[in-house]
């Protein structure tokens, strides 16, 4: 089932935006094979899909986000599915269609078992996970997971254990000169060179470095401003990328920024702020180790494949970060081996998710 389901998730177009037709897919799927199928509205994308299996002890939630990047230049695969030996290439092939394939077939499976022998499953799979997460919010503030007491994510981890991740904030920094003739520069404030000095020393700004999620990081992302004629450019804007560790907040983002113009005495007004999202920021969590999922999640793993999966954590942001702060629940990130991801000749190793889905139904009976 995972490889002929994989095929068909990939040749479905599901750009974030555009997921209504994978979205009906796996209702469809997943209610030909018996399941009660929920659609979850969210508002300009596909609906999200969510399925009940009922079960004992321990609730967990399955997630998996339907849609994909657009579609990039220079392709010299078919991106809507090829097969070349193990691996299979195409747009969202391992961001993440095969773990959500995975998950697909694992959940199938699951409801083949007697209830005593599976665990209470809430399979989900979600719409904007490449944009601002828009579905999975929607499925938390639903309150639809509450009951939930862990979440296994299919993110593409090269079959590591993933166990938390850094947040992020979206900056605009905004710098106010003081218009004049070119001519005479040294009579204005040229906002772009002021601005350009301000991003240059970026790099002098010091990090915390979290012991889990090592330092954070600054990448500007966009860059904007001109003259009015042959004027001194009185305003420049800059959005910035900020990967944050645990214990640095907005305030204390804003803060460095604000220091270091002041260091470096800038003559430009600066202005800071958030950049503004429909949803809330993705902040950084850690799943301990030493929790009870963790290690069912290990000793599985080593049964299957005679070793404990290597742990690791996530230098960006996804769905994860919401599930393991806003829904506070151990949220673990566990799909298959791939390359290329949001780049030309997306491709996943089909054995590596065959081994994946392996290891979601053992996971999964351990709980019962």
């Amino acid at each position: 089932m995972g490889f002929e389901l994989l095929k068909r998730l990939v040749s479905i177009r599901s750009p974030f935006g555009e997921e209504r037709e994978i979205s009906r897919f796996i209702a469809s799927f997943l209610e030909e094979r018996g399941f009660d199928v929920e659609l979850l509205p969210v508002e300009g994308f596909g609906d999200d899909v969510i399925a009940h299996l009922p079960g004992r002890k321990t609730t967990v939630v399955l997630n998996g986000h339907m849609d994909t990047v657009n579609l990039s230049p220079g392709w010299t695969r078919n991106p809507w599915g090829e097969l070349d030996g193990d691996r299979f290439y195409g747009l969202g092939s391992a961001d993440m269609k095969a773990g959500l394939a995975a998950l697909m077939s694992a959940f199938v499976e699951m409801g083949e078992l007697p209830k005593r022998e599976r665990p209470e499953i809430i399979f989900t799979a979600v719409s904007d996970e490449e944009g601002y997460s828009r579905g999975t919010w929607e499925l938390i503030k639903s309150g639809r997971l509450d009951r939930a007491d862990v979440v296994l994510v299919a993110e593409p981890t090269n079959e590591r254990l993933m166990l938390g991740a850094r947040g992020r904030f979206v900056i605009r920094v905004e710098a106010v000169g003081k218009k004049a003739h070119a001519a005479r520069p040294y009579l204005g404030i040229n906002a772009i060179e002021e601005l350009g000095r301000f991003l240059g020393n970026l790099d002098k700004i010091r990090f915390r470095r979290h012991r889990k999620l090592g330092v954070g990081s600054y990448c500007t992302l966009h860059i904007e401003g001109s003259a009015d004629g042959l004027s001194v450019p009185d305003r420049a804007v800059a959005i910035l990328d900020r990967h944050v560790t645990i214990g640095e907040d907005w305030e204390k983002v804003e803060g460095e920024l604000l220091g270091l113009a002041g260091r470096l005495k800038l003559r430009a007004e600066l202005r800071i702020e958030k950049f503004n999202r429909p949803t809330p920021d993705m902040l950084p969590y850690v799943v301990r180790e030493n929790s009870r999922f963790v290690g069912v999640f290990k000793r599985v793993h080593a049964a299957l494949f005679g070793r404990e999966p290597e742990v690791t954590y996530g230098k960006s942001v996804g769905d994860f970060n919401y599930f393991g702060t806003y829904l506070g629940k151990p949220t673990l990130v566990y799909g298959p081996m791939g390359g290329n991801w949001h780049a030309s000749d997306e491709w996943v190793s089909v054995e590596s998710m065959r081994r994946v889905k392996r290891a979601y139904v053992e996971f999964l009976k351990s709980l019962a």
